[in-house]
């Protein structure tokens, strides 16, 4: 290696000694503020060093990684998502007993495990990625361990994603039998001129897709997820649903584009099916439920199925309307379980429909900014998730895909009926006495919260008004993918 090559590395090589330096202070200065103030340095210098890095991009390194725009770009997405899950968890480990400085290492080396799947360009940094990942979240679902819940969430995860790993791993052996590599650009340059994908290159290609369909919870891989999202500390829940999925759809869209997947009719009508039905089953199944993070969770199933459908579009408009849409949900995700984390009290989260009841007049703040997110979710206009819903059906016309663009219309309304109920719940007119009495007991907001909140609500109403920095940000990211 290079000094080039150490710069390009800059921003996982911070975040790696962030991480240990967060370990050490937990093994001897044990102090939860300490602790989660140099974990939110460390991720930011990790993000200050990302301009640093792209003036030697795009850079391989070592045969593993691309550092590129787009690398990069996804990083400090998933960076930023780090940061505001380790403000939130301050305010949220605050209120649980037990010990809580090893929860921000565990956030770093996940944090870490992320950023090599944005990067990745070799089967053996996508599988060490992942491992990376899935291994510090096993212990951060069940880190409240003196709750049978959290304990059970992660038992359940650690089960189903030791499964999915597996899937994984025999895809790629069967890629690596077929193509003799596992570089990315060396299976691209086997596979150039070859219209049709073998019988067993298609094998394995849908044994990777079975794994990363478990990461981001499309049916019918999805059956995890309410268990996992409603066992799961919230903060924790939040990661999940950002962090994790945005990792994942980085690098299936890079594997996707340098194989040119989609010239596979079979494969497109796979992806084109499981688009659908979790459309259908997310929001049907959220229509059901009276715990709000469950229907969190099922609405997080819909929102892949709707990001499914700008994948299959093909092409840079696609490109575009993914990496937007990925933008639009990871800010509207993380400020809808920032007020979870808010709301929540010692030993008992926020999550069923009963403790949103008229917080609008006990809790007006609080419940304005989970209303923003749910309407943004919903793809109200002048928020992010009405652009990046507009992005989604762009990209459809563009590509004519007529009946997936009318299935995604028809469950955005089916979606908004059940984003209505929350919000619904959180104005009812309710004898203030009752409900006041109970929304008094819930902790009070820290700074790290608030500041949160408010600069997701910012950004939600931003990128809603005036996307064209974002979208020109996009733009460069899209021709860094296809060269």
């Amino acid at each position: 290696m290079v000094e080039a090559d150490f710069i390009a590395l800059l921003p996982l090589l911070v975040t790696a000694v962030s991480s240990l330096v967060v370990l050490l202070l937990a093994a001897f200065h044990r102090d939860h503020a300490v602790v989660a103030i140099v974990t939110s340095l460390g991720l930011t210098i990790s993000l200050l060093t990302l301009p640093v890095a792209a003036g030697v991009a795009p850079r391989p390194v070592t045969g593993l990684l691309m550092i590129d725009r787009y690398a990069l770009f996804y990083a400090g997405l998933i960076m930023g998502a780090s940061l505001a899950v380790t403000m939130l968890s301050y305010g949220y480990l605050k209120k649980q007993d037990g010990e809580r400085e090893e929860f921000y290492a565990l956030l770093q080396f996940a944090t870490l495990g992320a950023m090599t799947l944005a990067a990745a360009s070799h089967f053996a940094s996508f599988f060490l990625g992942l491992e990376l990942l899935s291994l510090s979240l096993y212990v951060l679902i069940a880190y409240l361990r003196a709750d049978p819940r959290p304990l059970e969430a992660g038992i359940k995860y650690l089960i189903l994603s030791g499964a999915s790993s597996a899937f994984l791993l025999f895809g790629m052996a069967v890629i690596y039998f077929q193509s003799g590599t596992m570089e990315f650009v060396r299976t691209a340059a086997w596979l150039a001129g070859a219209s049709e994908f073998s019988s067993t290159f298609l094998v394995g290609l849908v044994l990777i897709l079975t794994g990363v369909g478990f990461k981001l919870a499309v049916v019918p891989f999805h059956m995890w997820a309410p268990d996992i999202y409603q066992g799961a500390p919230a903060p924790v829940t939040a990661f999940v649903a950002t962090v994790s999925k945005g990792a994942m759809v980085a690098l299936l869209l890079r594997y996707f584009v340098e194989i040119a997947a989609f010239r596979s009719e079979i494969l497109w009508w796979a992806l084109a099916g499981i688009a659908t039905l979790s459309m259908f089953a997310g929001n049907l199944l959220a229509l059901l439920q009276d715990n709000v993070k469950r229907l969190l969770a099922y609405s997080s199933i819909a929102h892949m199925g709707y990001l499914l459908v700008a994948f299959l579009a093909g092409g840079a408009l696609a490109i575009e309307a993914v990496t937007f849409y990925l933008v639009a949900y990871v800010i509207t995700t993380l400020g809808a379980f920032g007020v979870v984390c808010v709301l929540s009290k010692p030993g008992a989260e926020a999550e069923a429909m009963d403790d949103y009841r008229a917080l609008l007049w006990n809790r007006p703040w609080i419940a304005t900014v989970f209303t923003i997110m749910l309407l943004s979710l919903a793809g109200i206009p002048l928020t992010a998730g009405f652009i990046g819903k507009f992005y989604v059906i762009a990209a459809g016309v563009d590509s004519s895909l007529w009946l997936l663009i009318l299935l995604l219309v028809v469950n955005s309304v089916i979606g908004l009926f059940y984003y209505l109920r929350v919000i619904v719940a959180m104005a009812a007119d309710e004898p203030r006495s009752a409900r006041a009495a109970d929304h008094a007991q819930a902790p009070r907001v820290t700074y790290a919260d608030g500041l949160v909140l408010a600069m997701l609500s910012g950004l939600l109403f931003w990128l809603g008004l005036y996307p064209a920095p974002l979208i020109g940000l996009v733009r460069a990211v899209e021709r860094s993918l296809t060269g």
